[in-house]
Formats: structure tokens, C-alpha cells, sequence
């Protein structure tokens, strides 16, 4: 199997695991190790970029204190994750495609609550993890299903219909899709 750094995997009907139900995840790296990704698909209903920034003592503008603020994943819960749009000349960039980055350092946060980072991001509390050889099993249990990353999807499409909208990119129409696998 190949690996699946820079592609979506998106949750089958059938995985009603409370933190990956109806998911859409942005694999930011796959190797014989394991892989790890941001959930795009989920907000935290309570915390905002100011609480973030007041946490780190950092100054904000006041657009900045509104920032939704994204639940990555079941894994790392502390720590923050931002998947951006160029440039990408952070501390910590990581790139996950040409057009695609994850960082995690105090100089895009701080760009990012003075109105100066990325034009295009999302941040995160946590991220998904999958051990050596668990996503690939999860994938030949029908759990995922996979397809290139989508940055419009990330970045234009409202998080409530991120996981229809993969689906119809993948030429699929969401109610169509049946929770039964079939393995030839």
C-alpha cells in the first residue's frame, strides 16, 4: 500500500467511533511508522483564538480573538496545530503538499493573532494518530475511504459540510454510500 501522506481519508458511514464519526482527516504524514493527521471536519463549541493567545500571553487584534479553534484529533489534545496556506517560513513548517503546510510554533501563532500570518488556515487543538500498520488495516476494514487533499475543502467549505462535499468530490453521492464492504 502506498502511503498516504497529503491525502484525505474520510470516514465511512460504518465507523461510529465517537472521534472520527463522519470525519474528514488531513494526512500530514504516513511512513512505516504510522501516520498522523488533522481532523478538518470538527470545531470546539466553547474555545476561541482569544483563548488560545490569552493562554500563551500573547497580544491579539480583536478579529483574532474570534478564531474558531478546530479539534484536530483524540491525540495531543494540549497541544496546537496549524494547517495553513503559504508562506511557509515558519519555525516548525512541515510541508504536506506544495500547497499545504502543518506548523506548530509560537512565530505563526503569533503572526496569526497580530492579523500577519497565512491567509489560509486552520488551527487545531490535537491531531489523529495511527500506529505502524493501523491505518492500513483500518482502510482494508472499509473504515476510510481516500482521496487527494482537497485545500478547498479545508479552507472554503463550511465545517459542517466538509464530509458531504469530499464525498461528492469523489464523485459519490453521500446517501449512496452503504456502510456494507465489499472486498473483491
Amino acid at each position: 500500500m502506498a502511503y498516504l501522506k497529503g491525502q484525505f481519508i474520510v470516514a465511512m458511514p460504518a465507523l461510529n467511533e465517537p472521534n472520527f464519526f463522519q470525519t474528514v482527516t488531513c494526512i500530514s504524514e504516513h511512513n512505516s511508522d504510522g501516520a498522523v493527521g488533522i481532523v478538518v471536519n470538527r470545531v470546539h463549541s466553547g474555545i476561541f483564538g482569544k483563548m488560545i493567545f490569552d493562554e500563551l500571553k500573547m497580544d491579539y487584534i480583536p478579529e483574532a480573538g474570534n478564531i474558531k479553534i478546530h479539534l484536530g484529533g483524540p491525540v495531543h489534545i494540549g497541544e496546537i496545530f496549524v494547517l495553513h496556506g503559504p508562506p511557509f517560513e515558519w519555525a516548525s513548517c512541515f510541508m504536506i503538499t506544495p500547497y499545504l503546510a502543518m506548523s506548530n510554533s509560537r512565530d505563526i501563532l503569533d503572526a496569526i493573532a497580530m492579523g500577519r500570518g497565512p491567509e489560509l488556515y486552520i488551527i487545531s487543538l490535537g491531531c489523529a494518530g495511527w500506529g505502524p500498520g493501523q491505518l492500513e488495516a483500518e482502510i482494508m476494514a472499509n473504515s476510510w475511504l481516500t482521496c487527494p487533499v482537497y485545500e478547498d475543502i479545508i479552507f472554503d467549505v463550511q465545517v459542517d459540510d466538509r464530509w458531504n462535499e469530499t464525498v461528492r468530490k469523489m464523485g459519490i453521492e453521500p446517501f449512496l454510500l452503504s456502510d456494507t464492504a465489499g472486498h473483491a
